[in-house]
C-alpha cells in the first residue's frame, strides 16, 4: 500500500509539473482572459491566496479541485467581489459526494462591467449651446463568464486528485472569444503533524484568438504546504482544545509574471470565529490581506480585504456557504 501511495503521488506531481512547465515565465501583459485571475472566495483571499492545500468545500473548484474530495455530502457557496472601476464579479459553486465514485462539482462566475456610454471624437462640440463630450447615445455592456464542472476523489486515504473542465467566454462587444479550459490538482496529507502538501495547475488550454492575433491563457502553477501550529490534534507547536492557528504557504508561478510567494495565517476560536491575514511577496501591487469568518452549525460567512497599494482601490469580497454532512 505504501508503494502504491508513493506511486500515485509521484505520477500526480510529474503530471502537474509537466503542465506547469508548458509555458514561458515573466512575460507581463501577454495573456488573454485576464478576468480569470480575479479569484472569488473571501477566506482564500484573506490568506493572500495561499490556499492550494486548504480548499475543502465547493469553493475548491476555483483553487484546487482536489479539495472537493473532502466534501462529506453536499456543499454550496456564493460569492461577490468588488473589483476595480466598479466592476463586479459574482460566483457560485456546488459539490455533491457520490460515495465511492467520487465528488462532483459545478461552478459559475460572471464579471459585470456595467453599462458604458460610447463616445467618438466626431461628436465632440456644442449642440444647441450645450457641450457634448462625444456621446453618441449608444450604450454597450461588455462582460465575461465561466461555467465549469469538476470531479475529485481519494485514491488512497491520504492522496486526492481533482480535475475541472470549464467553458470560458469574453464579450468585448466588438470582438468575442471563447475557449475550453482545464484545471487539475492534487493534495497529500502527510499524516505527520497535520502537514498537507498540494499542487495545482489552473487555466490550462489553447491560445485564444482576438481578431488576427492569438494570446495564451493566464496559466498558473501552484505548490503549497499548510499545517496547524496550534490545534486540538497534531499541532506543530501547541495543543489547545478551543483555539487553533493555521499556517499556509504557496509558491505561485504565473505565465505572465515573476514567481510569487504567498503566506497566510488563520486564527480560530471554538470553531466559530476566524481571524485571517496574509502577505504576498514579489507582487507589484497586492501585499497585505485580512479578513474574518463566522461559522454556525452548517452555515458560514466570510469577508476579506485586499490592499492594492497607493494607486488602486482596495478589493472587498464576501462569500456565504452552506453544507450538509
Amino acid at each position: 500500500m505504501k508503494i502504491m501511495k508513493n506511486k500515485y503521488l509521484t505520477i500526480g506531481l510529474l503530471l502537474l509539473s509537466f503542465a506547469g512547465s508548458q509555458f514561458p515565465f515573466g512575460k507581463v501583459g501577454t495573456t488573454s482572459f485576464q478576468f480569470l485571475k480575479v479569484f472569488p472566495g473571501a477566506r482564500a483571499n484573506a490568506l493572500a491566496g495561499a490556499f492550494t492545500t486548504l480548499a475543502n468545500n465547493s469553493e475548491a473548484v476555483f483553487w484546487n479541485p482536489a479539495g472537493l474530495a473532502q466534501v462529506n455530502r453536499f456543499d454550496i457557496s456564493a460569492g461577490y467581489v468588488g473589483w476595480f472601476m466598479d466592476v463586479k464579479h459574482y460566483s457560485f459553486s456546488a459539490a455533491y459526494n457520490l460515495g465511492d465514485i467520487g465528488v462532483f462539482g459545478v461552478h459559475g462566475m460572471v464579471a459585470d462591467v456595467g453599462n458604458i456610454e460610447v463616445t467618438t471624437v466626431d461628436k465632440l462640440g456644442f449642440v444647441n449651446g450645450i457641450y457634448n463630450p462625444g456621446l453618441t447615445g449608444e450604450v454597450i455592456r461588455p462582460g465575461s463568464m465561466v461555467l465549469g464542472a469538476s470531479f475529485a476523489r481519494y485514491l488512497t486515504d491520504k492522496f486526492a486528485f481533482g480535475v475541472t473542465v470549464k467553458y470560458v467566454r469574453e464579450n468585448l462587444v466588438y470582438e468575442k472569444a471563447s475557449a475550453i479550459v482545464f484545471d487539475g490538482g492534487l493534495t497529500f496529507n502527510s499524516g505527520f503533524k497535520s502537514i498537507v502538501i498540494g499542487a495545482s495547475v489552473r487555466h490550462f488550454g489553447q491560445e485564444v484568438k482576438f481578431i488576427d492575433k492569438s494570446y495564451p491563457l493566464p496559466q498558473t502553477f501552484n505548490i503549497g504546504v499548510s499545517s496547524y501550529l496550534i490545534s486540538a490534534t497534531d499541532p506543530l507547536l501547541m495543543s489547545l482544545d478551543d483555539q487553533s492557528l493555521l499556517f499556509s504557504y504557496d509558491m505561485i508561478q504565473p505565465r505572465d509574471y515573476d514567481q510569487m510567494h504567498n503566506v497566510g495565517l488563520e486564527y480560530g476560536y471554538q470553531g466559530m470565529l476566524y481571524l485571517r491575514g496574509g502577505y504576498s511577496f514579489n507582487s507589484d501591487q497586492e501585499k497585505l490581506s485580512a479578513g474574518l469568518g463566522l461559522k454556525y452549525q452548517n452555515y458560514r460567512i466570510d469577508y476579506s480585504f485586499n490592499d492594492y497599494g497607493e494607486y488602486l482601490n482596495s478589493v472587498h469580497r464576501v462569500t456565504v456557504g452552506f453544507e450538509i454532512n
